[in-house]
Formats: C-alpha cells, sequence, structure tokens
C-alpha cells in the first residue's frame, strides 16, 4: 500500500474509534433506559386506571390504544433524551478529528476540554436533539404498535388460543423496516435542515426556523419536504430493520433465561 492510499484510508476511517466510543454506549443508553421508562409507565398507567376501578365497583377498564402509544412515545422521548447526553460529546469529537482538526480522539478530547470545558462537548446539541428525538419516537412507536398488531394478529389465528406468542424474525424484520421507513420519512426535513446548518449556517440564517423559511423560500414545500428523502429511507431503514431483528432476538432470548432462572428458583 502506497502513501497515497495510506492517507486516503486514513482520512475515511479518522473517527473511528470515536465513533464507536459514541455509538455503543449511547445505544445501551438509549434502549436500556427506553425500556425502563415503558415499563414503569406503563405501570403507573394500569394503576390509575385500577384505582379508578376501584372507587365505583365498575367492570375493569381497559387501558385505550391511544394512551399506550403515548406511553411510547414518552418513553422513547426519554430515551433518547438520556443517550443524548453521552452521543452529543462523541459526535463532537468525531467530527473535529474526522474534518483533521486533531490527530486522535484523545487529542481531540483534552483539546475541547482545556480550551472549552464541558459545554465544549455539546456545541449543536439543540440542533441534534431536535432530530434524533422525533427520529426517535417515531421509530419506537411504530415498531411497537406493529409489534402488537402482529402479536395480536398471531394470537386470534392459533388454534389453541395460545398467548404470549413471539415474533420470528421474518415478521421482526417487516415490523422494523416499517418502523424505519415511517421515521426516517418524516424527520427527513429536520435531518436536511440540520445538515445545512452545519455545512453553511450563515447562509440559512443559523436557526431551524430561519433555515426552513430559507429553503421554502428558494424551493419551494417540496425542497423542504421531499428533497433527500429518498436517500435517507433508502440508508435507514434497511439499517433499524437489522437492528430490530437483533434486538427482539436478544429480548426474547433474556426473557428466556429469566424464565427458566425463575423456576429454577
Amino acid at each position: 500500500m502506497g502513501q497515497a492510499d495510506a492517507i486516503r484510508l486514513d482520512g475515511i476511517f479518522g473517527g473511528v474509534l470515536g465513533s464507536l466510543f459514541g455509538q455503543i454506549p449511547y445505544g445501551v443508553l438509549t434502549f436500556g433506559s427506553y425500556e425502563i421508562y415503558k415499563s414503569i409507565l406503563l405501570q403507573q398507567t394500569k394503576t390509575i386506571f385500577n384505582l379508578r376501578e376501584g372507587t365505583d365497583g365498575s367492570s375493569k377498564v381497559k387501558t385505550t390504544p391511544a394512551i399506550v402509544i403515548l406511553v411510547y412515545a414518552i418513553a422513547a422521548l426519554g430515551g433518547d433524551l438520556t443517550g443524548s447526553v453521552w452521543l452529543c460529546p462523541s459526535e463532537v469529537v468525531k467530527q473535529q478529528v474526522q474534518a483533521g482538526m486533531y490527530d486522535s480522539t484523545w487529542d481531540a478530547i483534552e483539546s475541547i476540554w482545556l480550551t472549552k470545558g464541558v459545554s465544549g462537548f455539546y456545541t449543536g446539541y439543540l440542533s441534534a436533539i431536535s432530530r434524533d428525538v422525533p427520529f426517535r419516537m417515531f421509530q419506537l412507536t411504530t415498531f411497537e404498535v406493529a409489534k402488537n398488531l402482529a402479536l395480536q394478529w398471531k394470537e386470534e389465528r392459533a388454534e389453541d388460543g395460545t398467548e404470549g406468542l413471539e415474533l420470528s424474525s421474518l415478521e421482526a424484520a417487516i415490523c422494523g423496516a416499517a418502523a424505519g421507513t415511517l421515521a426516517a420519512a418524516l424527520t427527513s426535513p429536520l435531518d436536511r435542515i440540520k445538515t445545512l446548518l452545519m455545512t453553511n449556517g450563515d447562509i440559512y440564517g443559523g436557526s431551524v426556523v430561519a433555515c426552513a423559511s430559507q429553503i421554502v423560500h428558494d424551493e419551494g414545500w417540496q425542497g423542504l419536504l421531499i428533497q433527500g428523502m429518498l436517500p435517507r429511507v433508502t440508508y435507514i431503514a434497511p439499517t433499524v430493520m437489522i437492528f430490530f431483528v437483533v434486538y427482539e432476538f436478544m429480548q426474547q432470548q433474556l426473557l428466556k433465561q429469566e424464565q427458566e432462572s425463575n423456576r429454577g428458583g
């Protein structure tokens, strides 16, 4: 390999360590906290309805689908905000290393800390979560709803009325693809605004509202709502699909281990 090739590869893979250092803990924090928030909120919702039921002796009140969907959305919001506390610093470090501002991840961390302190790691935080939080809310809520519908369909068609069925890998893939497609499509305008602000912030007014107004003025509503949607969906939908296949499989395995442990105890 020649020196030119080495330089090109260094440019391509610059910041990979920072990216892995950010994405892995971010995923653990986001989805781990999401499951915790979801469990707590669903339990509290059931408790509230049960308390209402007990006051007048009326028949049991079931949680409505709308409330469950709201719980998923709130839990997803909380999960992504929790993960963003870790993700934003890692993204700042990664982008600056990839831009050639520093020779290594650790050099970037040291320099940012010494020159700007903690706030330096959260540059662009609000613009990042303005895109990422809605995406996560659409993604997780869509997946949970699709999963519930699929399981309900399977239970209704089970000959022995079996409950507690699981998604197959194919079913998880379909639900994941739906979640990725919808989330990517609905947040495409936010993604384009974020990209333009990061690359040409001065031209586009420096704020989300100003940038959106400028796009509509120059390109019309189609430029804001449609431009860049297809590439974003094409990239994101398959990755989300694969993620949820693995995510659902791991959840099923952990649940089986927990059930076996409880039976053994």
